[in-house]
C-alpha cells in the first residue's frame, strides 16, 4: 500500500502543501485555509504542519527550546510559543503585557503575526486528535544534513542546498508544480521538508523534541523530525 503524507507550510496568502507518495514527490497544493488542504487529503496517513500545535497554561514549551538548541546558527528560525492565554488576547499590546506577566519575557510582533494561522491550525488539531503533527523545516533539514545549514533559506545558495538535501532523500521537486508554484520558493521547500518528517512519522522512524512529548490535558506537544 502506498504511504501518502503531506507537509504543509503557512505563507502570507494562505498555505502550501507538498504530498509525498512512498517518500517521493506526488503533488503540491495551494489553499487559502489549512482546512481546505486537510479536507482534500483524506488518503494521507500523516499531515505535518509547520506551525506550533499545542500551548501550555503558563510557561514556554520545551519543544521550541530543544529545537533552537539543535539548530545552532539557525536557531532564530524557531520562536518560543507563549502560554495559551496570550493567544486569546485580541490585540498585541494586551498579549505582550500578559506574556510578560506569565513568563517574564515579552512577545515579538513576528510571533503575534502568526496568531490567525496558529489558532486555525490548533482548532483542527484539538477537534481531530491524531490528524496533525507539528514539524519544523529547519530541524528537518538539519537532520538530513547532519549539521545546521550554513545559509539562510531565502538565499540562492541556501535554497540550492535545501533542494539538494531533498533530492538526496528521494524528494525531487519538479520545475512545474501547478498553481502551488505561485507560493514563495522557500515556503515550498519548507513544506517539502515537513513532508519528509511526516513520512518518517508514517514509517515509525521519526524523533521528537522533547522525547517523550510534553503532555497537557491529554494532548502531546512536540516537534517531530
Amino acid at each position: 500500500m502506498t504511504v501518502r503524507v503531506i507537509g504543509v507550510d503557512a505563507y502570507a496568502l494562505g498555505w502550501v502543501g507538498v504530498e509525498l507518495r512512498d517518500g517521493a514527490f506526488g503533488r503540491a497544493v495551494l489553499a487559502s485555509t489549512l482546512y481546505e488542504i486537510v479536507a482534500g487529503s483524506s488518503g494521507a496517513s500523516v499531515i505535518g504542519v509547520d506551525i506550533p500545535l499545542g500551548m501550555l497554561p503558563d510557561t514556554w514549551r520545551a519543544a521550541d527550546t530543544l529545537a533552537a538548541d539543535q539548530l545552532g546558527p539557525r536557531r532564530g528560525s524557531v520562536f518560543r510559543v507563549p502560554p495559551r492565554a496570550v493567544w486569546q488576547e485580541s490585540d498585541f499590546a494586551a498579549a505582550n503585557r500578559l506574556c510578560r506577566e506569565l513568563t517574564g519575557a515579552g512577545l515579538s510582533r513576528q510571533s503575534w503575526a502568526l496568531r490567525p494561522k496558529l489558532l486555525e491550525a490548533n482548532a483542527i488539531w484539538e477537534r481531530h486528535p491524531g490528524l496533525l503533527f507539528e514539524a519544523h523545516p529547519e530541524v528537518s533539514f538539519r537532520t538530513m544534513a547532519g549539521e545546521p545549514l550554513q545559509y539562510a533559506k531565502k538565499t540562492w545558495t541556501g535554497q540550492a542546498r535545501r533542494r539538494e538535501l531533498l533530492a538526496r532523500n528521494g524528494i525531487v521537486l519538479p520545475d512545474g508544480i501547478g498553481p502551488a508554484g505561485q507560493a514563495p520558493p522557500d515556503d515550498i521547500l519548507d513544506a517539502a521538508a515537513v513532508a519528509w518528517s511526516a513520512h518518517r512519522m508514517a514509517t515509525g522512524t521519526a524523533l521528537s523534541h522533547p522525547s517523550p512529548p510534553e503532555e497537557n490535558n491529554g494532548s502531546k506537544i512536540a516537534i517531530w523530525y
